[in-house]
């Protein structure tokens, strides 16, 4: 660590901070074994070397590690928040002044903020983009065309950037190589489905300190995200009711164990409603009309798109704070709608975001997927690419032996039984 320069561009809340993120990346990085073993190699191999990489993330202790990786790797990082509530105002400091890494992240800040932070990034000329909900490169896409000749290529580890990416592709618009690195198995097993169910109902338990035993709470998607979530509710003593689209995943929430319902008859029933979708508006003016009195709505999906604020603000009489990150909507119907977090991700609105342990795994994905970026340079046809399988699989090998966990191996027999066709019962 260096003490920081004056000539280093940033936009942090207090650079005076930099003492307790210091401290609180030191205690995520316990967490961490996988990228730690990955940065050390990078230390050495130097794979980024003369590469401008620009990172849209949430700006926590997690994502430290991964930025002070790249860093290790050679990158010339910068450091922007994917979204206006995530950013953790201490960590942005101490990446400034203990790593000398450019950082633009405000917890609260506006959208205009936020756009600009977009084209500071883009100002960078990155040859590679961490995306989280694709907003760097949509911005690419539409506004710097003539940057898109620096480009070696993006990763994205949300749903919602996913979704993004394919409707660009299928737009044709883009060009250039995008890893998927939310479909790597050592992230969305572990990340969406550990991870998001245990933060999202921190994050709630921390806004609003209520009891979830006996209440009822609606999971509205029933994906990786949906899963964790439902899970971790039931295991808390919550009646969990899921609504879903996808007939599939509709089965199996019943098969889980799960109340599946339409929205349209959840939503006079719960008590707590959990967005985890990727969509625009999965709830809306109909649900909310129908609603408890005192009903809770918060979002554990990327965008706050995916909650109706604009009409709720509409029919309200009165919006009042009634305790950090949670405000009440008391409605024309006489009836009120406590919104959460203002509709943005709760696990980091209101709380910490996913444990350390499991964004070892995820994060460990993002730098190993720059590294296949740089190593196939020219070599990746536009669209999307998925995490190669021995990545995905020697991640989960080093977390094991991080665990202290060891595993069978298949014995010779085995491999040719498994190979032959000839062998039968």
């Amino acid at each position: 660590m260096t003490a920081t320069s004056p000539r280093l561009k940033h936009e942090v809340k207090d650079l005076g901070l930099a003492p307790l993120g210091r401290q609180r990346i030191e205690w995520a990085g316990r967490e961490m074994p996988v990228l730690r073993q990955i940065r050390d190699r990078f230390a050495t191999e130097k794979p980024f070397a003369g590469l401008r990489l620009v990172a849209c993330a949430h700006v926590t202790t997690e994502t430290a590690h991964l930025a002070i990786a790249l860093k290790a790797g050679g990158a010339d990082a910068l450091l922007i928040a994917s979204n206006p509530l995530s950013t953790q105002d201490d960590v942005a400091a101490c990446l400034v002044t203990d790593y000398e890494i450019p950082v633009f992240a405000i917890k609260g800040e506006d959208n205009a903020t936020y756009n600009r932070h977009v084209q500071i990034a883009l100002d960078h000329r990155p040859n590679i983009i961490i995306d989280d909900g694709s907003d760097v490169v949509a911005t690419l896409v539409k506004e710097r065309q003539n940057q898109i000749a620096d480009l070696i290529g993006t990763t994205e580890e949300t749903t919602t950037g996913i979704v993004r990416l394919k409707a660009m592709f299928n737009d044709g618009v883009l060009t250039f190589p995008a890893v998927n690195v939310n479909d790597a198995d050592t992230k969305h097993f572990f990340d969406n489905r550990y991870g998001t169910g245990q933060s999202t109902l921190d994050g709630i338990i921390r806004a609003t300190n209520i009891l979830l035993a006996g209440k009822n709470v609606v999971v509205v998607g029933y994906g990786w995200c949906g899963k964790g979530t439902a899970l971790r509710a039931r295991g808390m003593g919550a009646n969990v009711i899921v609504t879903e689209i996808d007939p599939i995943k509709a089965i199996e929430a019943v098969m889980d164990g799960f109340r599946v319902l339409p929205m349209a008859e959840a939503a006079p029933l719960g008590d707590i409603f959990i967005t985890v979708t990727g969509n625009k508006h999965v709830v809306r003016g109909e649900h909310f009309d129908v609603m408890k009195d005192g009903a809770i709505v918060c979002n554990s999906g990327h965008f706050d798109l995916e909650l109706d604020l604009k009409y709720l603000a509409a029919n309200a009489k009165e919006i009042k704070d009634v305790r950090p990150f949670t405000e009440e909507y008391k409605l024309t119907n006489g009836k009120s709608v406590v919104v959460l977090g203002q509709g943005r991700l709760i696990n980091l609105a209101a709380a910490e975001g996913h444990p350390s342990a499991v964004m070892d795994m995820s994060f460990a994905n993002q730098a190993l997927a720059c590294e296949y970026l740089v190593k196939n340079k020219g070599k990746l046809a536009p669209g999307l690419h998925s995490i190669p399988v021995e990545v995905d699989q020697e991640i989960a090998r080093l977390k094991l032996q991080a665990m202290g966990i060891y595993i069978d191996s298949l014995t010779p027999e085995q491999i040719e039984y498994i190979n032959s066709w000839q062998s039968g019962t």
